[in-house]
């Protein structure tokens, strides 16, 4: 057997929402589960011990922002991002593509790949479905992702249809360039906007290229949560049952809630470490911004019902009292809170998938987020 491969435990009898396991070189993932992101090779504000205190499994890198600085080759020669971050869990990292995009007019896309300008100091630069799988062997990651367009919304069904299309050709480029003696996983993500036949299309098309993994990407770019969900029941149902899925860059507690319901078992966003750098909190009632006067003299927990360190030990008037001074130590505790809570979060949905509890874990998650702290 393969050393990466999907093991399904069990299944919501009454949704989608499936508990399993994702066999890495590196170790063992449990699902469903979400991936703090490390941008460039840090999650801001934590150490890794941090991060393993907290419960992550796997984080996610950035190739666009490596590459850049301080370049693949030397994290290579340092003895890859594992080593150079000291990191000794799984890791995956994304192809670049959403950061390229992002430029605007400081790239040029054609059908080889994409032209860009450094938002660092200018310099000219390119990635390929070629280039970017070289990259991300060079970091060593566990789980790479193919090289696409991650496509804007709104966008026209033509234009949709054209970046999809040429997004599926990268992915068999980006399968066709990888190294024989890296046993990395590759994923390929699922593009096609918010048009489900089209997204439907690309499902099938990349899976009948045989990739470890598939990704659910172009979601949480300004479209409603109920396009979001519509676009996961469209898509999902099509990926392999025998393969990890991940819906890449969303986003709040529900949005994690309806992805898992809806068959989801990866996922990642910046939300919860910029929130916390923002002063926004994530609690098993809402959101709580600790600016607020009224924290002033409140020497109560975050939250009552959350038992990581920041909880245990701090009050909300101290945090505020952090984050009003500017200390850095409020970005560290605020940033410990938020991740410990998502995955926390999705340890819950583990549990509650494996009881067979997850309608009422579901229905009580939101029945708590109508109180008020």
């Amino acid at each position: 057997m393969s050393r990466f491969y999907y093991e399904q435990l069990a299944r919501d009898p009454h949704s989608q929402a499936r508990r399993g396991r994702i066999h890495t070189r590196r170790g063992v993932i449990e699902t469903p589960i979400f991936m703090p992101v490390g941008t460039r090779g840090t999650v801001k504000a934590m150490t890794v011990d941090d991060l393993k205190a907290v419960g992550a499994q796997i984080i996610l890198a950035n190739t666009y922002h490596l590459l850049l600085r301080p370049g693949h080759e030397l994290v290579k020669e340092l003895g890859g991002l594992h080593a150079f971050m000291d990191w000794d869990r799984p890791l995956l990292t994304d192809s670049g593509g959403f950061q390229v995009f992002s430029l605007g007019d400081l790239r040029a896309i054609d059908e080889e790949g994409v032209r860009f300008r450094s938002h660092i100091d200018g310099s000219l630069f390119s990635l390929t479905p070629e280039s970017s799988i070289a990259v991300q062997e060079a970091l060593g990651a566990d789980i790479m992702m193919a090289f696409d367009e991650c496509i804007p919304y709104p966008a026209t069904r033509e234009y949709v249809a054209a970046s999809t299309a040429r997004s599926g050709r990268w992915a068999k480029r980006c399968q066709a360039a990888r190294r024989p003696d890296d046993d990395a996983a590759l994923f390929a993500i699922v593009q096609g906007g918010m048009y489900s036949d089209l997204r439907r299309q690309s499902a099938e098309d990349l899976v009948a290229g045989g990739f470890e993994g598939y990704a659910l990407g172009g979601l949480s770019v300004g479209e409603s949560a109920a396009e979001m969900y519509d676009v996961m029941e469209a898509t999902l149902p099509h990926l392999p049952q025998d393969q990890p899925r991940y819906v890449m860059g969303i986003g709040t507690p529900e949005n994690l809630v309806e992805a898992v319901a809806r068959g989801g078992d990866m996922f990642d966003c910046v939300m919860p470490t910029r929130n916390a750098r923002n002063g926004v909190l994530f609690t098993s009632f809402g959101k709580v911004s600790i600016k607020q006067a009224r924290y002033t003299h409140d020497a109560g927990p975050l939250d009552p019902e959350c038992g990581c360190p920041v909880c245990r030990r701090y009050s909300r008037a101290y945090l505020r009292h952090l984050f009003q001074s500017g200390e850095i130590l409020a970005s560290m505790l605020n940033t410990m809170h938020n991740l410990y809570y998502y995955l926390h979060l999705m340890a819950s949905m583990r549990t509650a998938i494996a009881d067979g509890t997850f309608s009422e874990f579901r229905k009580t998650f939101y029945e708590k987020r109508q109180q008020q702290l």
